[in-house]
């Protein structure tokens, strides 16, 4: 047996230290890690100003009613990235789930190949959102049920939903051949623009409260922590993310142990803000010190301050690509604010909350419509 000299020995240490820091918080124990700083940078230098909207076609009351078979819209889809494509919007924002896997992988992985055809047709890329902790917590595949009347998302449904959620011997029967499932199929897809791993793990979904675990967040954050090391595993040529979206960012001493991991594996930053432009602004600035790109992946509630006329400039003067939620009205019902939950409405608002198209195709807001089409390009 040999012997280490001490200089080789502290060497040694160096190397195993070095190579510790570099794992970050330990969700790339196996395959590649996060993206270097500078494959980031020039990811997004080679993009253009991404623009777009988190979709659902105006036929879905939620992700699988989008995605199932019966329910597959391809006629409105198309009709309605094709209002997309005539805004200069080149990305969308689109919601799968898990019990789509499970029901029939192959047909979903046809129907997703589907949604990308006719994207691309509409030069759109796709941003896909692989799991989802806000809405109903106990998802069930089959029919769906009809909208609550004037109730905003009265039937989005969380994935995976509180039942896999509390039971981690089933993730990886379960979640894991999902997540590297669909990142394998499409890993080198430039069709696909970015996978958002899970959408807003530690909220606590107010309407749904008494349903949620009470250990949630801790739950949500170590099956994040999960599907990282999946996705890490597959390593898509795409950027990984999932987006921060409360509290404050402005220091490592004010994050959440959520925040702190979402901020420390994203190879690009995203984040949702529907506040006003000054709040964007300095929430932006907080997020500069990672020295990433920036996209805002949920903004624009139009009674709250936050409108395409107060924050879409800001957001391309910035180069912080932007998806507003909503975009044509309809089974979502997002027209109508979150206290529609708690106030009843008989009718649609006097100012709509979010979309951007009532479903023949006319705008809510023509001025807002002239804007977007000018910021995106497509306008002088």
């Amino acid at each position: 047996m040999c012997s280490i000299s001490s200089t080789r020995r502290f060497l040694l240490w160096i190397v195993i230290l070095s190579s510790v820091a570099v794992t970050g918080s330990g969700a790339q124990s196996n395959g590649a890690g996060r993206w270097p700083v500078d494959k980031a940078t020039h990811w997004y230098s080679s993009q253009p100003w991404l623009v777009g909207a988190n979709f659902v076609p105006s036929t879905a009351i939620n992700e699988l009613e989008m995605w199932q078979a019966d329910t597959f819209d391809i006629a409105t889809i198309d009709r309605e990235l094709g209002w997309a494509e005539s805004l200069g919007m080149n990305t969308m924002r689109v919601f799968l789930h898990n019990l789509l896997w499970q029901e029939d992988s192959n047909s979903f992985l046809g129907r997703m190949d589907k949604f990308l055809r006719l994207a691309d047709r509409h030069k759109i890329r796709v941003t896909f959102v692989l799991l989802d902790s806000v809405w109903d917590p106990y998802p069930k595949a089959g029919k769906q049920r009809d909208p609550k009347p004037h109730v905003h998302n009265s039937g989005w449904v969380q994935a995976p939903g509180a039942d896999i959620l509390k039971a981690p011997p089933r993730w990886d029967r379960e979640l894991k051949p999902y997540v590297k499932g669909v990142l394998t199929r499409f890993a080198n897809d430039r069709r696909v623009l970015m996978w958002d791993l899970m959408n807003e793990p530690d909220n606590e979904n107010p309407p749904y409260k008494t349903q949620e675990l009470p250990n949630k967040a801790a739950l949500a954050l170590e099956l994040l922590q999960r599907e990282w090391q999946w996705a890490r595993e597959v390593n898509p040529a795409q950027p990984l993310t999932s987006g921060v979206w409360q509290g404050d960012w402005k220091n490592d001493g004010v994050l959440s142990a959520t925040a702190r991991f979402q901020l420390d594996n994203s190879d690009v930053i995203t984040f949702h803000s529907y506040d006003p432009s000054e709040a964007v602004q300095r929430k932006t600035a907080s997020l500069r010190r990672y020295g990433r790109p920036i996209i805002c992946t949920e903004y624009m509630a139009r009674p709250m301050g936050s409108t395409f006329q107060a924050i879409l400039p800001l957001l391309k003067q910035e180069r912080v690509g932007a998806y507003n939620w909503g975009f044509v009205s309809g089974r979502s019902q997002t027209i109508y604010p979150w206290d529609s939950w708690e106030k009843t409405y008989t009718g649609a608002p006097a100012v709509w909350f979010h979309d951007i198209f009532h479903n023949d195709g006319r705008p809510y807001d023509p001025a807002e419509v002239s804007l977007i089409k000018r910021l995106a390009g497509q306008q002088k």
